[in-house]
């Protein structure tokens, strides 16, 4: 049984390959954040062969596991990739195509038992035999939906076993390859997405605040570019005064609790990201808060026609004597930063090319 085993591969669907440079570096993450989500899923001791593309060729050599237990790593892997999902349609602040469409990204599963071998090369196993080819070509079929787990006769024979769960329903098919007529059994898995429970997200703003400072300015510009360049940290240092540099950002694609550490004036502190709503017809809105919650500023956006918009920045602490504090000894100085402030971000976005359809 040495040249025998399981081929299992996982394989992400529902990304339209973007044109902007932003938008295929945001598809990239994201499906790189998936790929790993899925590795770190696998609990039958599977072997990774290699990551193509979109994919990943798991195998495991010796008899099949039980359609019980494969069911099992189908489910562990398919509801760990729709969990991420709904977690990150919730946190994105990105409104480019690609963090738009993610949480429509799909998986399906393919699993075959048949033979094969395999070489090294460097540290990766390649695999080679008729029945990795026959795996591969699985995964382009007739099937309309691209959510389910299809497994092919001869991992599970000619019948599916019943009781996997209540609600699986399994369909028969074939596709023909070069290796012959190949029938397999597929079931759809869209009822396990439907399942997921919702976990809402914790509080990340201040419990209590107080405002301390509110500055207004109009530009203009649409309100998308406006959240745009405010909104991603490449740019910050280039209009907010006293920012030399933010680094250490924890996520690639910034969001709801994502936290980056704002270097001012020599002094560090890190800020989390704690709230966010868009709705460019009306307002966009998100907070900046530090860490220990010393303070929060505010980043309101409301459009006031098509290409005018205006920007409000508010400043909040958690008490009334630390308000009092920053009235009396900070107020005055930080007017003055954040009037220049504005000044330098309306230059700024003179330079800024909006992605399309951001």
């Amino acid at each position: 049984m040495e040249n025998k085993g399981l081929l299992f591969i996982p394989d992400i669907s529902g990304f339209t390959r973007f044109i902007t440079e932003m938008e295929i570096e945001h598809s990239r993450y994201i499906i790189q954040e998936l790929l790993e989500i899925i590795i770190d899923s696998n609990q039958l001791g599977l072997e990774v062969s290699e990551v193509e593309g979109d994919a990943i060729l798991f195998y495991k050599f010796g008899d099949p596991p039980s359609t019980e237990a494969i069911y099992h790593q189908v489910e562990k892997m398919f509801c760990a990739f729709h969990r991420h999902l709904q977690a990150y349609e919730y946190r994105r602040f990105c409104q480019c195509k690609a963090c738009l469409s993610a949480v429509n990204l799909s998986l399906k599963v393919i699993t075959h038992y048949g033979e094969f071998t395999g070489y090294s090369v460097k540290s990766f196993q390649k695999l080679i035999g008729k029945d990795v080819i026959v795996a591969h070509q699985l995964l382009k079929n007739d099937i309309q939906q691209h959510e389910y787990w299809l497994a092919t006769r001869n991992l599970i024979g000619d019948r599916p076993p019943d009781g996997l769960t209540d609600w699986i329903h399994w369909n028969k098919s074939a596709k023909d390859t070069e290796a012959g007529h190949i029938p397999f059994h597929y079931a759809q898995l869209s009822q396990l997405k439907n399942e997921i429970p919702h976990v809402p997200p914790p509080s990340l703003e201040l419990k209590k605040k107080f405002i301390c400072l509110s500055i207004s300015r109009e530009f203009d510009v649409h309100v998308k570019k406006l959240f745009f360049t405010t909104a991603h940290f490449e740019f910050r240092n280039q209009w907010l005064e006293g920012v030399k540099k933010i680094d250490e950002v924890d996520h690639f694609i910034p969001g709801i609790g994502s936290k980056h550490r704002c270097v001012l004036e020599n002094e560090q502190t890190v800020l989390i990201t704690s709230s966010f709503t868009y709705d460019p017809d009306t307002r966009i809105s998100f907070s900046e808060t530090e860490e220990k919650g010393a303070h929060a500023m505010y980043f309101i956006l409301e459009p006031l026609g098509e290409f005018r918009s205006r920007l409000t920045l508010e400043l909040y602490v958690p008490n009334r004597l630390m308000k009092f504090m920053f009235l009396l000894f900070m107020k005055r100085k930080m007017q003055g930063q954040l009037a220049r402030s504005m000044d330098k971000l309306n230059d700024l976005m003179k330079g800024i090319i909006l992605p399309v359809e951001f």
